[in-house]
């Protein structure tokens, strides 16, 4: 199952382009990004700061390859690759082109990546990751949404051997699943 849609791939901005953008995002000069540098750095189109908890689980959870809490210019680059990404992607689903995600466009899009989910979840997935609380999801919580979903669903198909979409599982063992995420 794909979480992710696939847009048409954006142009891939040459190395002394990133490396500039890298340097002005690198505030105290340490040479690598933390999570209050890249939020600073991040716009989600509506004027508010990036979610922080999508920056981190995007710096710890996925793009911080030597668990230094930080990310250095390689891993900045495929950071910004897999953003750009997802606003491709955000676009494409925001058929009203109003910058954020309604019920149906989070529906229409988590249709399109592979899930079937019944209408409470998904209006539970919306109010879970609509932090402004106007019964839509920007472009920051939609990458979080999908991320969140995709991560959770990896881990339950490890229980779901013979993959009909049940599982039973001890309580313990379903603490370990959940806790032991990364993100």
């Amino acid at each position: 199952m794909a979480y992710y849609h696939n847009p048409p791939p954006p142009a891939v901005p040459d190395r002394n382009f990133l490396y500039s953008v890298f340097q002005r995002v690198d505030q105290d000069r340490s040479g690598s990004i933390n999570a209050n540098e890249l939020q600073s750095a991040l716009s989600n189109g509506t004027w508010t700061p990036f979610n922080p908890e999508t920056v981190r689980m995007m710096i710890v959870g996925m793009f911080d390859k030597d668990n230094s809490g930080t990310i250095n210019f390689e891993e900045f680059g495929a950071l910004w690759k897999y953003v750009t990404d997802w606003q491709q992607c955000f676009k494409s689903f925001d058929s009203d082109n109003s910058g954020s995600i309604d019920r149906n466009e989070l529906l229409t899009a988590l249709t399109t990546f592979g899930y079937r989910l019944q209408p409470g979840t998904v209006d539970l997935m919306l109010k879970k990751f609509d932090r402004q609380g106007r019964g839509t999801i920007a472009f920051d919580d939609f990458i979080q949404c999908c991320v969140t979903l995709h991560t959770l669903t990896a881990s339950f198909r490890q229980h779901d051997t013979d993959m009909d979409g049940v599982i039973q599982i001890h309580y313990e063992t379903f603490l370990q699943m959940v806790l032991g995420l990364k993100m």
